[in-house]
This record gives structure tokens, C-alpha cells and sequence, in this order.
């Protein structure tokens, strides 16, 4: 059976627009605040980011939070410091645990190309772990026509572990393609559309959308050139 929806339109999100970098914020961050929309559950944050190419962030501080990047267009530059430095590419999901504390710089390594990524925030299940930093590549192919479970408490399926009892799943929908998520009992669902056209029970939702459910049942999607984000929440 399916489940019915609130919608979350990409037009009611907030924006800044800072010339470097252009964000448009799901949940109330930085100088966008609507106590109506603090975040879902346990996900804080879901930035969509554009950055100019050769910008980005500084060395800056988080701690007790799970951060996860996922790129959609571009390459995205990262260094911390636990030691990592790496370049995010699309298809490819990086964890960083801020923990009991942790500097990390984002930029974008291209001089002609701006670079596309999610900056998500999910709150741990505790504060005060310790620090942790993973990267994994998704392939296109167990991406497509299905949600593959991309972030988890234990790792499961090769995904990345975060530690709170939240599942991230990314599917890539064409003509044709669908899937189903199922909301168990007692769980929170929220859907974001990261790019493209996609329906979800019967609701049309462009890239920047989203809906959210806390109704057991079903998320039956499909979608044409669609990328989605599923998070399965407590």
C-alpha cells in the first residue's frame, strides 16, 4: 500500500547566493533559519552546492556529526585533519565522522569547471565519538533501475557506516525504470530528488524536491534521467 506524502518543493527552499558559491539549503543553515523545517529525524542538513571552479571551503571545524558528500557534476577537493586527502567524483559517496572534532577544507580542484555536490548531515546516535573519514564508488550500474544502499550503521552491502540508525540509498530511474521502498513500522522516510523528474506515489517532483512520510507503506518511484536519494530513518 502506498503511503501518503509531504512535499518539500524546491522553490521553498532556502538561498544564498554568495558568487562563488550558489546553495540552496532543505533545512534551516547558516543565515537561513524556519523553525518549520529544523530537519527530518535524524537528517540535519541537505545542501545543494554549486562551487566556482578553483573556490571553495576553507579549513573549518565540525564535531558530532555524520557528514556525507555526494557528488553530482564536477570533481570536489578534500582535506582534513585525520591525514585524508582525496577528490570526490560523481558516483561516489564520502563519509566524514566529525566526532569529538575535526578541520576540513572542501575546493573545487578544476580552473574551468564548477563542481554539483549534496553536503548532507546526519545526527550521530552519541556525541562524543571518535573521528572517522571513508570513501567508496558506487557504480552506475548498481545504481540504476534500483536503490542501492549506499550508507548504513554496519556497513552492510559495502556501503559506508555512519553511526546512527539511518540508511542512505541512490537510485538513477529512466523511462521505464522503477523501484519500490518500503517504510517499515515505526521508521521515517525521506526522498529528495537531486536531479531530473521523478514520480513517487503518483506526486510529480523535479530535481530539488523532495517528500517525507512517517506512515508505513510504500515509496513506489519512478523517474525519466532522475537521481534520488532515499534515508531511511529512526
Amino acid at each position: 500500500m502506498s503511503t501518503p506524502l509531504t512535499i518539500r518543493r524546491a522553490s521553498e527552499r532556502g538561498h544564498a547566493d554568495h558568487g562563488w558559491l550558489d546553495s540552496h539549503h532543505t533545512f534551516s543553515f547558516a543565515d537561513y533559519h524556519d523553525p518549520r523545517h529544523m530537519g527530518f529525524r535524524a537528517l540535519r542538513v541537505i545542501n545543494d552546492d554549486r562551487v566556482a571552479p578553483g573556490k571553495g571551503f576553507g579549513t573549518h571545524g565540525h564535531r558530532d556529526m555524520e557528514i556525507i558528500s555526494y557528488v553530482l557534476d564536477g570533481e570536489l577537493g578534500h582535506r582534513d585533519s585525520m591525514g585524508n586527502g582525496s577528490v570526490i567524483r560523481p558516483g561516489e559517496v564520502q563519509r566524514m565522522s566529525a566526532g569529538t572534532g575535526v578541520q576540513h577544507s572542501e575546493m573545487n580542484p578544476s580552473p574551468t569547471r564548477p563542481v554539483h555536490f549534496l553536503q548532507i548531515w546526519i545526527l550521530p546516535d552519541r556525541p562524543g565519538h571518535a573521528p572517522g573519514y571513508e570513501q567508496t564508488a558506487f557504480p552506475e550500474a548498481e545504481r540504476r533501475g534500483r536503490l542501492r544502499l549506499v550508507a548504513s550503521p554496519d556497513g552492510a552491502a559495502g556501503s559506508v557506516t555512519i553511526h546512527q540508525d539511518a540508511r542512505m540509498y541512490a537510485g538513477l530511474f529512466d523511462a521505464g525504470e522503477h523501484a519500490v521502498h518500503e517504510v517499515a513500522p515505526g521508521r521515517h522516510a525521506w526522498l529528495h530528488v537531486a536531479r531530473g523528474a521523478a514520480t513517487v506515489n503518483g506526486v510529480e517532483l523535479a530535481a530539488g524536491d523532495a517528500v517525507s512520510t512517517s506512515t508505513p507503506g510504500e515509496l513506489a518511484i519512478r523517474g525519466v534521467g532522475a537521481e534520488v536519494l532515499v534515508f531511511d530513518l529512526p
